[in-house]
């Protein structure tokens, strides 16, 4: 059998003295000077298998282990005796403090065998944010199967549960729906009314009208999505007294200020330091006021009559007879609590 080849063995003269080093199965061969020191052969160690002279233990025949790094180069053996040399390169070091170091852990949790690199920075995510959006949310969709198109309508709904807006107000105000519905024109409308919403059991379910009465088409996205502001504001009130319209309009309020498509725009000079209005909100506030005066009933968004088939809330002409009567009834009322006080 073969045996490791070892370096030859040069016999000392008087200017130099030689040195056989066993390491790892190898003879390592090192002539110095008769002045050098035990420290100076730790050093041409370093230099010849990278192992740092602090990383070096060395143990002579009758001497044992070497210590003294003042030590004369001649008190060592010379050939054919050797000194082992015990110690690990510099390189073998480096990766055992890799692996026991933090980064060295989440490189093997990731499978990584080579140097770490630096990290590539990433969306940070809000989980708290998340969690309550997922939390409070709804919890499943129903629609008309046996209408035609009811996948539209399956991707309305959903449109309506992803809404910046709705998913905003739904976390800030703890808001949770069992069923998110879409609700039949043909049963819930009459000559004199139509129902656009309607909340069941205070948001077991929650069911809209997506659909035009003729079942052509389907209601304005806006229209449809403030029926659903009034309809979580019933999660809270039942009747339609002032805690209801108070929270209506703040639900209404948050949803336009978190649309990031459609929000609110700042007003300068507009009370203290501006305020959020959004397009529309004189008319949506006459339009409140005169659902307000008897059209919502019984925890649904009732409409009075039109003649309307178009994208919710009755047509153009209905809503400009409500704002009328609306604003009829303020100056009657204005009037009436001027000759009270005169």
């Amino acid at each position: 059998m073969d045996q490791p080849a070892e370096s030859q063995q040069p016999s000392n003269s008087g200017d130099t003295h030689t040195v056989l080093i066993s390491h790892a199965g190898a003879t390592h061969t090192f002539t110095l000077p008769t002045s050098a020191t035990l420290a100076d052969l730790r050093q041409e160690i370093q230099n010849a298998v990278s192992i740092s002279p602090a990383h070096q233990k060395l143990t002579a025949p009758k001497l044992g282990l070497l210590k003294d790094d003042a030590l004369p180069i001649t008190s060592l053996p010379p050939p054919p005796k050797k000194v082992l040399l015990i110690g690990s390169s510099n390189a073998a070091i480096a990766d055992v403090q890799l692996a026991a170091s933090p980064a060295g852990a989440a490189l093997r949790r990731f499978g990584g065998t080579g140097p770490i690199k630096p990290a590539t920075p990433t969306h940070r995510v809000d989980w708290k944010k998340a969690s309550e959006e997922s939390r409070y949310s709804f919890g499943g969709f129903r629609v008309l199967q046996h209408l035609r198109g009811h996948e539209r309508s399956v991707a309305y709904l959903r449109r309506l549960a992803a809404d910046a807006g709705i998913k905003a107000v739904m976390a800030k105000h703890k808001f949770s729906v069992g069923m998110l519905s879409e609700m039949d024109p043909a049963e819930h409308t009459t000559h004199e009314s139509r129902t656009l919403g309607l909340n069941r059991n205070g948001g077991e379910e929650i069911l809209l009208r997506l659909r035009t009465d003729a079942y052509d088409g389907y209601r304005d996205y806006r229209t449809v999505r403030k029926t659903l502001c009034h309809e979580l504001a019933h999660n809270v009130h039942g009747e339609h007294d002032r805690y209801f319209w108070d929270l209506y309009k703040v639900i209404l309020k948050g949803v336009e200020e978190a649309d990031w498509q459609h929000g609110g725009r700042t007003l300068e000079g507009y009370g203290d330091g501006g305020r959020v209005m959004w397009e529309g909100e004189e008319k949506e506030r006459e339009w409140v006021e005169a659902a307000d005066r008897g059209a919502w009933t019984g925890g649904s968004f009732v409409l009075g009559s039109g003649s309307s088939t178009g994208g919710g809330g009755g047509s153009l002409e209905d809503r400009r007879a409500m704002a009328a009567r609306a604003a009829e009834e303020r100056a009657k009322k204005q009037a009436d609590e001027n000759s009270r006080t005169a």
